[in-house]
């Protein structure tokens, strides 16, 4: 199968804005997009049926308008329907394996509306063989933010230092080679209870932390920079909690990559704070990447 950009497309604005963005990453990543449209309800194709009969109408009406629109934007792009009768969870987890990543809409969260991400979102995330981005629909009701120039679009990556990052790493210098924009590179780590003063913190002691975080982090970006030359790198150690300083990084970001463990046999899939943090609280599109 000709590799695809997948995303899910239930007709609400949050998936709409995803189809954009995805449409975008396929066009520049010269791939094919796939309009995916789950629903258990519809209806076997019959062999001869009018279109006044058709059950399926308003599910194809829903793709086709969808692939007219951004195929009107991007003429050269290879987009594709697909309707499946199955429970969304399932249908994105299956396409997830024949996909180059998966694209979801995400609602812009506050407190009290968080709790209702996991409805598919969640375990798609959670349990996906490749990578998932969610993108969110601004809201109407929100300020209108000043525009940021070209120069300020980037791609942003949080980074632990600690185990392997090669999954997370060439997605997020890939989407930057493709995209043509800078990439940063960011650790959050905390400042210990040992480097705490009663009038703030050990100066020293916080030095010697950020030079050690800052050669490991230029030790594991290396490779990285050798294999996409092309790429204008930065690197930043922050001594904040990892989800502040990653939420702080990605202010208007074009996207941020965070990692999540893969999913081993037998033990229930799960999300890290930094992953949570960025799902719930990241203003622009963020790309959970599963990782050894």
């Amino acid at each position: 199968m000709q590799p695809v950009v997948t995303v899910g497309l239930d007709g609400s604005p949050e998936s709409l804005a995803a189809a954009h963005w995805a449409a975008d990453e396929a066009a520049k990543r010269r791939l094919t997009l796939r309009l995916l449209h789950a629903w258990p309800l519809l209806a076997p194709e019959p062999a001869h049926a009018s279109s006044e009969v058709d059950q399926n109408y308003w599910a194809k009406r829903l793709v086709h308008t969808a692939r007219a629109e951004l195929q009107a934007r991007h003429p050269g792009l290879t987009v594709v329907g697909s309707l499946v009768a199955d429970d969304a969870r399932k249908a994105l987890l299956q396409a997830a394996t024949e996909s180059e990543m998966i694209v979801l809409g995400s609602r812009g969260l506050e407190f009290a509306e968080s709790y209702f991400l996991g409805d598919v979102s969640m375990p798609v995330v959670a349990r996906a063989e490749r990578p998932v981005v969610l993108v969110r629909a601004e809201s109407r009701e929100e300020p209108a933010r000043p525009a940021r120039p070209a120069s300020a679009s980037r791609v942003v990556v949080a980074l632990k230092l600690h185990g392997s990052s090669d999954d997370l790493l060439d997605f997020a210098f890939h989407t930057a080679a493709a995209r043509e924009v800078p990439l940063l590179a960011v650790h959050g780590r905390s400042v210990p209870l040992h480097a705490r003063v009663p009038w703030g913190v050990d100066h020293a002691a916080t030095e010697e932390m950020t030079r050690d975080a800052q050669k490991e982090l230029s030790k594991a970006l290396r490779p990285w920079r050798e294999k996409y030359p092309q790429v204008d790198v930065a690197d930043s150690v922050r001594l904040a909690s990892p989800a502040k300083a990653v939420l702080h990084a990605a202010e208007g970001a074009a996207l941020l990559v965070v990692g999540r463990r893969a999913h081993r046999q037998g033990v229930a899939p799960h999300l890290g704070p930094v992953a949570h943090a960025a799902l719930h609280h990241g203003r622009c599109p963020v790309a959970v990447v599963p990782h050894a």
